[in-house]
């Protein structure tokens, strides 16, 4: 036991906290960030094969199709973007935890295993921040 606790202590004390929480922020951005690239033409138009998936196969409950298009698309982009640069990364990681159990709940309900695998490292930068290579820590916001 005494081997495997130094082996912990090396890593640990090795590998900053700050380094972590980085990789964490840009792995979870790029996919949501991507996925809103897939959502639009040129900058930040809706494609028409976005405004027919909202309306006809990602029925979200109490939303009308158009506006749940938009604010996935818009949320998708920024979010990420705030999460790279560690600004408002707690609400940006809460907004994304949200869209990931939207999208678990009504949308696609088999996909949990790549809604886990999005969930830990938010939940993680929900629960410890972004870590001090940040714009929240050089702001003081976290």
């Amino acid at each position: 036991m005494t081997r495997l606790s130094n082996i912990h202590h090396q890593i640990t004390s090795t590998v900053p906290e700050s380094l972590i929480a980085l990789l964490l922020r840009v792995g979870i951005a790029v996919p949501f960030f991507l996925s809103g690239r897939t959502k639009v033409d040129g900058l930040m138009t809706l494609s028409p094969s976005t405004e027919y998936l909202f309306a006809e196969e990602y029925r979200v409950p109490l939303l009308p199709p158009d506006l749940a298009a938009h604010l996935a698309t818009y949320a998708e982009h920024l979010l990420p973007v705030l999460l790279v640069l560690g600004l408002l990364t707690r609400i940006s990681a809460l907004g994304l935890i949200a869209m990931t159990l939207v999208i678990q709940l009504f949308v696609v309900p088999t996909g949990w295993p790549t809604h886990l695998l999005w969930a830990g490292p938010l939940v993680y930068l929900l629960a410890r921040g972004p870590g001090g290579w940040s714009l929240d820590r050089l702001l003081k916001l976290d």
